[in-house]
């Protein structure tokens, strides 16, 4: 008797029932996706997207009572017989605390504090001018204030305006301001946020020593909250520039050099919840406020002392690895080594930014 080839036989869904499956299937899928769309792209986005060309890192040299024609000698430049003016040209949103932290540490090396506000956020909602508010705050660096107000543009209902669109405006009003506040060629112009503080000390080496490169980014130790919650190394978008006729205001990539450990950026480190609030809904990122919830007091609350994320994000990561690796909240630091000075002097006046201080007023 011949043997008949096995068969296979193929089970086909009901039309109905294959209807019902889509039915449920899809409207599943799209509040999925538009609830953690995000999340997933970060999730894989190792396998979508490449990390931008490494920096060549310069190495940063300093210790105290080491003498200035030393420490240019150790990065192959020579020393100044005058140090360069310096303007430091910041946007200023709301870090009030912040930019007393800053200008304390830079006023002795600074020649003009050029700052510029608006009276509308990046995402086109109409904001008090903080400045110009607390500037009696400042009154000790009076005298080398450079500010300015740039109009914003109020964004209607709905609005899908770019909020980076309005950011670059500013930045390019930024050039303006420099030149009214008479910054000339051969000056050392600090292009960084508010929150993106270069240590003193960079600051001299640089304004001390010729054979410095034109234009370098300064990689700066990440803090999230307070100075409690150290990230990384990863931010590098500070720079410092010898001031020339090509030079314009940016906030990105401009040179392939970064120097080390030249400083510090402390993100969403605000003395109040509603500073957070306020910043979630008014940056560039303003999008990743997902839902009403993510406002809410108690749960910033919850998030600043547990370092976890305020907007459920996954981390910004090009392989796995790191991925996994910075997932979950940040671990506490009980360091308060290496930081402004002007900060450890006055620890009562800012124990919301050092280890211990995470409940917020």
């Amino acid at each position: 008797m011949a043997i008949q080839p096995f068969c296979l036989t193929t089970r086909r869904f009901p039309p109905k029932l294959l209807f019902v499956t889509l039915l449920i299937l899809m409207p599943i899928s799209i509040i999925v996706i538009f609830n953690y769309g995000e999340k997933i792209s970060y999730f894989f986005r190792p396998l979508w997207d490449n990390p931008p060309p490494p920096f060549k890192r310069l190495p940063h040299f300093y210790a105290e009572n080491v003498s200035m024609e030393h420490l240019c000698k150790l990065h192959g430049w020579s020393t100044r017989s005058q140090p360069r003016r310096v303007f430091d040209g910041i946007i200023f949103n709301n870090e009030v605390d912040l930019l007393e932290i800053r200008w304390r540490e830079l006023n002795p090396y600074v020649t003009k504090f050029v700052i510029l506000e608006s009276n509308t956020t990046f995402t086109g909602i109409p904001k008090p001018l903080f400045f110009s508010s607390n500037r009696a705050r400042y009154a000790f660096a009076e005298g080398k204030i450079v500010h300015g107000v740039h109009p914003g543009r109020i964004a209607p209902l709905q609005s899908h305006r770019d909020p980076f669109v309005l950011e670059s405006q500013q930045r390019i009003a930024m050039n303006g301001l420099l030149c009214y506040a008479g910054i000339s060629n051969d000056d050392l112009l600090i292009m960084s946020d508010t929150d993106e503080i270069p240590s003193p000390h960079t600051v001299k080496l640089l304004q001390w020593c010729n054979g410095v490169p034109p234009v370098l980014h300064l990689e700066l130790k990440n803090y999230m909250y307070s100075f409690e919650f150290p990230v990384d190394y990863s931010s590098w978008r500070a720079t410092i520039h010898i001031y020339g006729p090509k030079t314009l205001y940016r906030h990105s990539r401009q040179t392939d050099l970064i120097l080390s450990d030249a400083g510090w950026h402390c993100s969403f480190c605000f003395r109040h919840l509603e500073d957070f609030v306020f910043k979630m809904t008014a940056y560039s990122h303003a999008d990743r406020v997902k839902d009403s919830e993510f406002l809410n007091h108690s749960r910033i609350q919850k998030l600043i002392c547990t370092g976890d994320d305020l907007f459920d994000m996954l981390p910004e990561e090009y392989t796995f690895q790191d991925l996994i690796k910075k997932m979950g909240p940040i671990p506490h630091s009980a360091s308060a080594v290496h930081l402004p000075a002007y900060l450890i002097e006055n620890a009562d006046k800012f124990r919301f930014l050092l280890p211990g201080g995470c409940l917020r007023q």
